[in-house]
């Protein structure tokens, strides 16, 4: 098996999931590194790995990208079981009539690109819960 690398620092890949940030006097949780937590303004933090499970909050169809970004793709917002919501791509769905509220959804990783060694970059996004 190639070498892979994440392509954010939250996302673990042994085995797949998200972790953030947790403060340890209110629990906000954050996924990029701070030196001081937006809702009580406490410093100590901790990780806290995140559920590979939610439901999608809000959604769009973006019909236009960037040259190189395969369109149409749909974006979502996920609520993430026991706590956390992150932003990130419904895979496999472009089709908003098979987009719900509250929507389960599952974590899924791809190789979203090879570097000249060999790398793969390991991307993330969530695909329809095959229990839905």
């Amino acid at each position: 098996m190639a070498q892979q690398i994440p392509v954010v620092d939250y996302l673990v890949l042994d085995p797949p999931h998200l972790e953030a940030h947790e403060c340890r006097a209110c629990a906000a949780l954050f996924f990029d590194r701070r030196n001081a937590c937006a809702r009580c303004g406490g410093t100590e933090f901790g990780r806290r790995a995140l559920a590979n499970e939610g439901e999608v909050r809000a959604f769009t169809i973006v019909h236009r990208a960037a040259p190189s970004v395969p369109a149409p793709y749909t974006s979502v917002v996920v609520d993430l079981d026991g706590g956390g919501v992150v932003k990130a791509n419904l895979l496999g769905v472009t089709d908003p009539e098979q987009i719900t509220p509250r929507l389960p959804v599952a974590l899924d990783t791809f190789v979203a690109g090879v570097d000249d060694n060999g790398v793969e970059a390991i991307g993330f996004g969530y695909r329809v819960r095959k229990d839905n």
